[in-house]
């Protein structure tokens, strides 16, 4: 078995992903925050990649909407800290 860049993005996804949910559970970190939004949805990104070259259907739908939704919050974040109330 051979390890390729797309293994090592995929591994930084999943780090990215875990790491967040422990740091929430932790409450080190804030669930609606924008870093973990963005932290989210670049692990799902990486993830999503890595599955395209060891194609795994069921991964990417899972990690589609992982993103799907983390876009959402970074797109409610940015609203808060630009649009006037």
């Amino acid at each position: 078995m051979s390890y390729e860049w797309h293994d090592i993005l995929g591994n930084l996804g999943v780090s990215f992903i875990v790491g967040t949910y422990i740091l929430l559970q932790m409450e080190r970190m804030s669930g609606v925050s924008f870093t973990y939004s963005i932290l989210n949805a670049l692990g799902a990104l990486f993830v999503i990649i890595s599955l395209l070259h060891n194609f795994n259907l069921s991964g990417i739908i899972v990690q589609s909407f992982w993103m799907g939704i983390s876009v959402i919050g970074i797109i409610r974040q940015w609203k808060l800290r630009h649009l006037p109330p």
